[in-house]
């Protein structure tokens, strides 16, 4: 039986499992405020709110300032920046599934950059695979959004940055560079989700509870796990493990919106799966191998 407080590696992949279930029950109450909001403002507050709430729980006031590594936290923010946006701008012309699945070039990319063993280039094969197949060929064969496939292409791009961004030592704890990362990315967007049309209302007590449950699914909870995830995972571990997201987003547009998997996307999710699993083996293995010298 496994001992969860030796398995470090293990605890990881189970956060890494309840983050991105969070990030996809988020999207459709993301679609809903599109019709609302501009979608650059619900974006802008989804992380000024999630800032607020990851200072207040982690103590933002007890950072030493002086020992923060402000180029890492700088480009950790950009990187969160644009990756929402992005990813946003690319959900309002695209079917969620068809966006996560563009998206995930960039973990794809940063995954197979860092492979290092010959097994690794089969999980990362298995996982490539396994988005080729997520596609619902019904919707595909339909005209795609141009626009929204480059949005969710730059939304991969920045995801990418983020992984390896987040492995820079920050000089200061995981849980205060995502504070931080945090608000820095805000400081990006809320200008121009000013300049684009954010009306004051989206402060009103009836509108701001949306936003604060969005930020908490979206970004607060998350981005900390996956921050204290990455402490415990290789860049390659990571960028792999995170197939299971367009899986996971599949399920998600199944159960909470009546969408019907064609028997290619449940072939999809036993690859994507098994590629996750087989990269988790071998990292282990390889973890084991090198204390054991």
């Amino acid at each position: 039986m496994l001992n969860f407080k030796n398995t470090p590696h293990v605890q990881a992949l189970l956060l890494l499992l309840i983050a991105m279930i969070s990030v996809q029950s988020s999207g459709s109450l993301a679609k809903i405020l599109f019709g609302q909001f501009p979608i650059l403002t619900v974006a802008a507050m989804r992380l000024l709110l999630g800032a607020a709430i990851l200072a207040l729980i982690f103590k933002i006031w007890q950072i030493n300032f002086r020992q923060v590594k402000w180029k890492a936290i700088i480009s950790y923010g950009i990187a969160l920046a644009g990756m929402n946006a992005m990813f946003y701008l690319s959900i309002n012309r695209l079917p969620l599934g068809i966006a996560v699945s563009f998206e995930f070039i960039g973990p794809l990319s940063v995954a197979l950059y860092y492979a290092r063993q010959k097994f690794d280039f089969v999980w990362v094969g298995l996982a490539i695979l396994g988005l080729i197949l997520l596609f619902a060929f019904d919707q595909v064969s339909q005209n795609l959004d141009l626009i929204g496939i480059a949005f969710a292409l730059a939304a991969g791009a920045c995801w990418a940055l983020y992984i390896v961004a987040g492995q820079k030592p920050s000089g200061i704890s995981g849980n205060h560079t995502v504070c931080l990362g945090m608000f820095i990315g805000m400081l990006c967007l809320m200008p121009i989700a000013l300049f684009s049309g954010m009306s004051p209302n989206v402060f009103e007590p009836s509108n701001l509870v949306y936003f604060i449950t969005l930020a908490v699914l979206a970004s607060a909870l998350p981005f900390t796990l996956e921050m204290i995830a990455l402490r415990n995972l290789t860049a390659l571990s990571f960028g792999t493990l995170m197939s299971v997201e367009p899986a996971i987003a599949a399920l998600s547009g199944f159960i909470f919106l009546g969408e019907q998997l064609l028997w290619n996307q449940w072939l999809a999710l036993a690859t994507i799966i098994a590629a996750s699993i087989g990269c988790t083996y071998t990292t282990q293995q390889a973890k084991n191998k090198a204390k054991d010298k």
